[in-house]
């Protein structure tokens, strides 16, 4: 007799709670192998594909195309062991993984729930369960797991965390969610809503809450989520926590632009001058760790990496991603410039995992490609700093005591201020700049 299994969501893992559902890839009626993927879904990091790790029958599928799921709620059930999908008794067991290159979640986030097909939903699904015990579709309402700590339906950590940090009562929000389950949405409509409440409406400009109403329903709506979503949240959360300074230098490029030019005349492979610019950051950062840290409120400590993995910020038809280079410290700049290459292929066709995408210790954004001269970076929370490098551009500058025209760069560095003071932020920046105007300066931490 063939058994019911459902799949939910897989934890995706770096603290992803939740995805949109893209693209079903699987209809309900079709026969799964085991690990087959059923559904892709992107997350805040990345487009995924998800695998099923039961084979089986699809009995039935959760969410359209666009719907957001968080992490536990329900994706599809299988009905395994039955004459349609061949009675393969070790499709019932599950393969264990999830999603390769993700790793697989513990034990509880994949475990499935083993229904007999004839026995309907009951007591978690409420009153409205029994409706339709016969059909195939009938495990398309199952209980979504309520959280561990009470009976509010939050799965979201998130979720909680944004309505704790605003004072708002979860246990009065009514979810919009799968069975009820308060999503992100949720709080932040009720957000909105108890600040249009709270706003005090003076006696003389009654007008004025009406215009602002007016001008909030006329406009076209962007959703802010997926990667734009995120960008926003960690942006927010930076400048929200992060006492930050931005302190920036003119450079002459000159002599670097050169260096590099013969190296890539020799006929090897060639090097990027983001990879150049790395390998002064990691110099840089071995003379001054206090940039290469992060601050941990909560013990009031601040924590220095022995390595370096350097984020860089790339842009995608998708939004801003910063994929991390690991132990950046230790590559050369042949290393460097393969691997800043594959991984802006990588975020481009929108195939970065989390783990490319999170870890970073010290983040360099090269905006000079977009044509910019400087910018005032915001830091990649949790790093404590960010080198941002500009266009080099043709430019009059004072060489050897005459007026020539030289390769000048702008660079600027924005810093937490609790991790260091400006002296040692100017070093830093000032070490950056000499290895620039100088590239033999580079090679006495070598």
């Amino acid at each position: 007799m063939a058994q019911v299994l459902e799949f939910k969501l897989p934890d995706l893992g770096e603290g992803l709670t939740e995805a949109e559902i893209v693209r079903w890839l699987v209809q309900v009626g079709d026969v799964v192998a085991v690990d087959q993927p059923v559904v892709e879904v992107e997350t805040a990091k990345a487009m995924v594909e998800v695998p099923c790790p039961y084979g089986g029958v699809v009995t039935a599928r959760f969410g359209e195309e666009g719907t957001e799921l968080p992490v536990g709620a329900p994706l599809i059930t299988v009905a395994v062991g039955s004459e349609s999908d061949g009675g393969e008794t070790g499709a019932s067991e599950g393969s264990g993984n999830v999603l390769v290159g993700y790793g697989t979640s513990e034990a509880p986030a994949r475990r499935r729930r083993v229904r007999p097909a004839a026995v309907p939903a009951s007591a978690p699904a409420g009153p409205k369960a029994p409706a339709a015990p016969t059909a195939p579709a009938a495990p398309a309402a199952p209980a979504v797991p309520a959280a561990s700590d009470g009976p509010v339906p939050v799965i979201s950590p998130l979720v909680r965390r944004l309505a704790r940090e605003n004072g708002l009562d979860l246990k009065e929000l009514q979810g919009t969610g799968p069975q009820g389950l308060i999503l992100r949405a949720d709080v932040e409509n009720a957000l909105r809503a108890a600040v249009t409440e709270e706003r005090p409406a003076p006696a003389p400009a009654p007008a004025a809450p009406a215009a602002v109403s007016s001008a909030l329903t006329e406009g076209r709506r962007v959703p802010l989520k997926g990667v734009r979503g995120a960008v926003a949240d960690k942006l927010s959360r930076s400048r929200r926590e992060i006492p930050d300074a931005t302190c920036w230098v003119d450079a002459d490029a000159t002599e670097l632009m050169r260096a590099r030019a013969a190296m890539n005349a020799t006929g090897g492979p060639k090097i990027s001058l983001l990879a150049l610019l790395a390998r002064i950051c990691t110099a840089a950062l071995a003379r001054f760790p206090e940039l290469n840290s992060a601050v941990d409120m909560a013990a009031r400590e601040i924590v220095q990496f022995d390595h370096v993995h350097l984020g860089f910020a790339a842009q995608t038809d998708r939004g801003l991603v910063v994929p991390v280079v690991r132990d950046a410290h230790a590559r050369d700049a042949e290393g460097l410039t393969s691997e800043f290459a594959r991984l802006t292929e990588a975020g481009r066709a929108g195939r970065l995992t989390p783990a490319e995408l999170t870890g970073g210790t010290f983040t360099l954004n090269n905006y000079g490609v977009f044509g910019v001269d400087g910018s005032t970076p915001i830091i990649n929370h949790p790093e404590a700093a960010m080198l941002g490098v500009g266009r080099i551009i043709p430019k009059p500058w004072v060489h050897e005591g005459e007026l020539a025209v030289r390769q000048v760069v702008q660079l600027s560095l924005t810093f937490d201020h609790r991790v260091c003071d400006g002296g040692t932020a100017g070093g830093f920046l000032r070490y950056v700049a000499d290895c620039v105007e100088q590239p033999a300066v580079l090679l006495r931490t070598l």
